[in-house]
């Protein structure tokens, strides 16, 4: 490879870029209208316009990404995540114009992207799944038959979904055929599939995936595991690793079954094998495929810090024909690590999106701490897109430094102009059922469910703070030393003995 066109934006766009130079290759951007000033555009060698604002009149559309490409002259395309990370469609347009793409291969995804397919395949491996339905007959009539053989409470899941969307809990048997008119509707508009899958509903699960990579000869390993089990709205907000609750024997049965899971669905390049784990009173905990992601994952700096890997330039040998640089007993993983995702959000204001100019952006420093973002000071935080500003990782010897280093390091990142989801992420650290790592995927249901932010102070009163400062200072520093003379505490007082002038 030498011409990588990066198909994303933001902090994984700015992610792939920095492998991209230290793998040699030319890293090649692409923007929007609302991203032609963006931080990815300015540190790639060449951008190009490949739209309107709109992620689907630019980032999702194929035919203007390989436009691009084209016109780079790029022979290598890099999804990210997101946008058409996991579209099978775009890696084979890929495929057929000739540019390597740099991820799993169409069929794969294609595969794994279908719900009821994958976990047909799982299951003939041997991979556990959970009790439910995932048959072809989608009659309302067979479905309603299942639904009262499974029990309630259970899931009603789109085939083709993802992200929460098109998926109804069932709590009384009666509520059935409504819930699943209504996930049939949203699949439907979300993802152009009304198929649905029916399982026994697991109410506290922890979610806990594993970090996998196959190669084109064959061979497939795992990189630990990763606990993901903060989330709001089924989105992640809080990944660490290793898990607090695995036993080292519990470990090593799911990252055989993710492993198991790759090869049977002859899994090429970076993954990740999602997994719902019940806990259970007598420690007999068990464990059940979720799905796939067919993608570089938000959440794989955690990866890299355990293992001292780098994940990006991993997918981009492994995309070149190479096989795995190493065997499963050759990867380790030492310490503890964790990630945040910082939001441009109102906490106040239910989330909502926070919008404006950065006017300030102090990002933590120290050891053990790193900050992956696609912006900096006086950067667009537009409504356009996901509000994502940065991930905040951080790695330490122990759970409890970790904790630690990230409650300070949040402590030191200061933003202003928009909102952030700051005090919140702290509000969670500080639980003691967080400390303790009781977790599950109810957790903010549980605990936060009526949280209020601190009052913060308004942005406009922290600027003219500031601006009123800096002018003071610049006052000062244009004084002669004499008029400074009556001042006890300046250190240019003769009388204090620290210089005498």
């Amino acid at each position: 490879m030498q011409r990588l066109l990066i198909a994303n934006r933001g902090e994984i766009a700015v992610r792939i870029l920095r492998a991209c130079r230290e793998a040699g290759i030319s890293p090649i951007a692409v923007y929007s209208e609302a991203d032609r000033e963006a931080l990815h555009v300015a540190l790639a060698d060449a951008a190009y316009p490949i739209g309107p604002a709109p992620a689907t009149e630019s980032y999702l559309r194929i035919e203007n990404l390989l436009h691009a490409a084209q016109q780079a002259g790029a022979d290598a395309l890099h999804p990210g995540y997101g946008f058409l990370s996991e579209n099978a469609d775009f890696a084979q347009a890929c495929a057929e114009a000739g540019i390597t793409f740099v991820g799993p291969p169409a069929e794969v995804i294609r595969l794994l992207g279908d719900k009821i397919a994958a976990k047909k395949r799982m299951e003939a491996a041997g991979v556990p799944i959970v009790p439910g339905y995932n048959d072809d007959d989608q009659s309302n009539r067979r479905l309603r038959q299942e639904a009262k053989q499974i029990g309630t409470p259970l899931l009603i899941k789109a085939a083709a979904g993802g992200g929460g969307r098109g998926m109804r809990v069932v709590d009384a048997i009666e509520e059935f055929d409504t819930a699943l008119d209504a996930a049939r509707r949203e699949a439907l508009a979300a993802f152009g599939d009304d198929r649905v899958l029916l399982e026994r509903y697991i109410s506290r699960p922890r979610h806990i995936e594993f970090q996998i990579f196959g190669d084109t000869q064959g061979h497939v390993v795992h990189l630990f595991e990763r606990e993901c089990s903060i989330q709001r709205r089924h989105q992640k907000i809080i990944e660490e690793s290793p898990s607090p609750i695995l036993t080292p024997e519990l470990r090593a049965r799911m990252a055989q079954a993710a492993v198991q899971a790759g090869l049977a669905a002859g899994y090429v390049n970076a993954g990740t094998v999602e997994f719902l784990l019940e806990e259970r009173p007598d420690g007999d905990h068990r464990f059940y495929f979720l799905e796939v992601n067919t993608r570089l994952q938000v959440e794989h700096p955690v990866t890299e810090a355990i293992t001292n890997r780098d994940l990006v330039r991993l997918q981009f040998h492994i995309a070149a024909g190479e096989p795995l640089p190493f065997t499963q007993e050759q990867i380790a993983a030492t310490g503890h690590a964790m990630e945040v995702r910082l939001y441009a959000e109102n906490a106040a204001a239910g989330f909502l999106p926070s919008v404006g100019r950065l006017a300030q952006w102090i990002a933590p420093e120290g050891p053990g701490v790193r900050v992956d973002s696609g912006v900096e000071r006086g950067s667009e935080v537009t409504p356009y897109y996901d509000p994502m500003l940065a991930k905040l990782i951080v790695h330490g010897a122990t759970r409890a430094e970790t904790l630690a280093r990230m409650e300070q390091a949040l402590q030191n990142f200061h933003v202003l102009g928009v909102q952030t989801n700051i005090p919140y992420l702290l509000a969670i650290l500080r639980h003691p059922a967080f400390q303790t790592g009781q977790l599950s995927t109810r957790f903010l249901q549980e605990h936060f469910q009526s949280w209020k932010p601190p009052q913060a102070i308004p942005t406009e009163v922290l600027l003219a703070l500031a601006a009123e400062a800096v002018t003071a200072t610049e006052a000062r520093s244009n004084l002669p030393a004499a008029a400074l003379d009556g001042d006890p505490y300046t250190p240019w007082r003769a009388g204090n003995a620290w210089r005498n002038t």
